[in-house]
């Protein structure tokens, strides 16, 4: 799945819309752009009334975003798109980037991916469900984004915190106890969903997961290796296929058999 050019991984850029989307979005969209390449450019867009509350705030710190705070020089006047699209257009043109990923619903940026596309970039918009047709339609990849019900979200970060790093006393010594974080899962359907076979490589998994947390690793969830790591799952199925490589895809079968479909949130048909 990952675009690569003259050997080498695609570089992506992370472009959010903070006036128009929730901070929530910010895991899922680096979770979702991690497949295509390498993030060299995170940076959020909004005016004082965004970036100045507590929670963009927060959100960009926590995932090491670039805050770019842009004044309404006139009321009504929203300043912050158009500073996106120039720098967009300027981290092509540098051949700074050659994936980008808006981070929005605003159905104005749509000609901004048809430019850029035209261009020869790779276009990939995250957005929340009122995002217009147009909007999807103008990039190469689309990916919606849906808040988890509170039980969901409540059961998902449990093992871990929002980093998916599971937190360490610092007189601790014994060894973490084994968990089985649903990140994991998540990365394995989004990255098998446009194979043939419906499965993934094990090194393209582990690519994957040190893309989305550079600090990841299986021994910080009570494993020796992704492998073992990736045994537990019931949710999963492994195949060592010939040549003894292994890959992994999702056990279809047991996720129908949950009362809720835990990739979705929503029940399962009974």
């Amino acid at each position: 799945m990952t675009t690569q050019q003259d050997g080498r991984d695609a570089r992506v850029a992370v472009l959010v819309d903070c006036d128009n989307v929730q901070p929530a979005i910010l895991d899922h969209a680096l979770r979702f752009v991690a497949q295509f390449g390498r993030v060299v450019v995170r940076r959020g867009y909004g005016n004082s009334g965004a970036l100045g509350g507590s929670r963009w705030q927060e959100a960009l710190v926590q995932q090491a975003f670039t805050p770019c705070l842009q004044y309404q020089y006139a009321s009504g006047k929203n300043t912050a798109d158009i500073a996106l699209a120039l720098d967009a257009l300027e981290l092509l043109f540098d051949e700074t980037v050659d994936t980008f990923c808006l981070v929005t619903s605003d159905s104005d940026f749509a000609y901004l991916c048809r430019k850029l596309r035209e261009r020869g970039a790779i276009m990939c918009i995250v957005g929340e469900s009122k995002t217009p047709q147009a909007l999807r339609n103008a990039s190469d990849h689309f990916s919606e984004w849906e808040p988890l019900p509170d039980v969901m979200q409540a059961e998902i970060t449990k093992p871990a915190n929002e980093n998916g790093l599971v937190a360490k006393s610092a007189d601790s010594v014994r060894p973490p106890a084994k968990q089985r974080p649903m990140f994991v899962v998540k990365a394995v359907a989004l990255l098998a969903s446009d194979t043939p076979e419906g499965k993934v490589t094990l090194s393209a998994l582990g690519n994957y997961l040190r893309r989305t947390d550079p600090g990841f690793t299986p021994d910080a969830y009570g494993y020796s290796g992704l492998l073992e790591m990736l045994r537990t799952y019931d949710l999963l199925q492994l195949t060592q296929e010939p040549g003894s490589h292994w890959t992994v895809k999702l056990h279809l079968d047991n996720i129908q058999r949950m009362p809720v479909n835990p990739l979705t949130g929503k029940p399962n048909a009974s």
